[in-house]
């Protein structure tokens, strides 16, 4: 979706860390002021902290856990980000999906069953949902068609946003996804995917939210990158408000939800080097919505991640290297790892 937002105030995305000289900014809705020295201790500062004393160490770099025996090293995808031959147009705010009578690929078909690997995750279930389709733009009137999403209607799915070079978001977060899906199966997690590029669109959004359910996942991300104006940047994670209408009751997720967006904002935050949006959130990193279906219908704990905005100059330089979408799938994947006990 588009958001209209203030320009950018000058702050480096990278300087979160205390060494840069980041404005001031609200993280968990207190204020927080990065000096040139240090950071002042706020509630971003300390939930920071909190966040890090479970992982690695602040001086080291990002690195993927992996299963006892196994290598740690994880080969980029051998998407680079260059521009794609169908643009896509600006995406709208609705990004799940429905039942789909096209071909579905058994991955989004079959409920997850649990792991037989060993690592931390043993046993956990999660579902990642990349958002969108590839194939989206080839079928209009599929995904424009009304599904229920509990307190109204949405269309079905669409097609996303792209970079203004045409590097669509479907493909960025199949991308993801599935460097994801590696990261986790190594800490020993059942991982399934909404959508794998095996079905020519969709799903809709009241499906995606079936597949999360249906699968009795621990923990489900929806994977996204934003359409707002040039000096919007920065990442925020959507969480479910909460709806009781229809088939909708998200009242037993939105406090776990609120855990697992919280883990990942932080980790995404390290790993990435991306600040908070500037243009959502306040500058806490956090939205909450109850207009998405993927959330409105979800019955187990569930978050999107807007992981940057695709025309932003800025943000498209990272979200076009497949170097950084590691870094992004790694920050992702080790705030699910914390909110499931990994």
């Amino acid at each position: 979706m588009s958001y209209v937002g203030p320009e950018p105030d000058g702050f480096d995305p990278d300087g979160w860390d205390g060494r840069g000289g980041a404005p001031r900014r609200r993280f968990g809705g207190r204020p927080v002021l990065v000096t040139f020295a240090a950071l002042v201790p706020t509630a971003l500062a300390a939930w920071l902290v909190w966040q890090v004393v479970s992982g690695p160490g602040e001086s080291e770099p990002p690195k993927v856990l992996p299963a006892p025996g196994q290598s740690s090293t994880v080969s980029p995808s051998p998407q680079d980000g260059t521009a794609s031959t169908s643009p896509a147009p600006s995406k709208s705010e609705e990004r799940s999906a429905s039942p789909s009578k096209s071909k579905a690929s058994k991955a989004s078909k079959a409920p997850a069953k649990p792991a037989g690997g060993s690592g931390p995750l043993r046993g956990k279930v999660v579902v990642i949902d990349p958002g969108h389709n590839p194939g989206n733009f080839q079928h209009a009137s599929e995904i424009n068609r009304s599904v229920n999403v509990g307190n109204g209607s949405k269309e079905c799915d669409t097609t996303g946003t792209s970079t203004n070079a045409g590097y669509t978001e479907a493909r960025f977060t199949l991308d993801v996804a599935k460097r994801m899906r590696t990261t986790l199966e190594r800490q020993g997690a059942t991982v399934q995917l909404t959508q794998d590029g095996g079905r020519a669109w969709g799903p809709c959004v009241d499906e995606r939210a079936r597949i999360g359910n249906s699968a009795k996942a621990d923990a489900v991300v929806s994977v996204h990158a934003d359409g707002s104006g040039e000096g919007n940047r920065g990442f925020h994670v959507i969480l479910p408000a909460s709806v009781r209408a229809g088939a909708a009751d998200t009242t037993p997720i939105v406090k776990p939800s609120r855990d697992l967006g919280e883990r990942i904002a932080g980790n995404y935050l390290k790993a990435t080097g991306q600040a908070p949006s500037n243009y959502v959130g306040g500058g806490t990193g956090l939205d909450t919505r109850s207009d998405l279906g993927g959330l409105n219908l979800s019955k187990v704990p569930k978050v999107f991640i807007e992981c940057g905005n695709m025309r932003d100059s800025q943000d498209v330089g990272r979200l076009t290297s497949g170097a950084w979408r590691q870094k992004a799938a790694q920050g992702i994947s080790e705030g699910i790892v914390s909110f499931l006990g990994g």
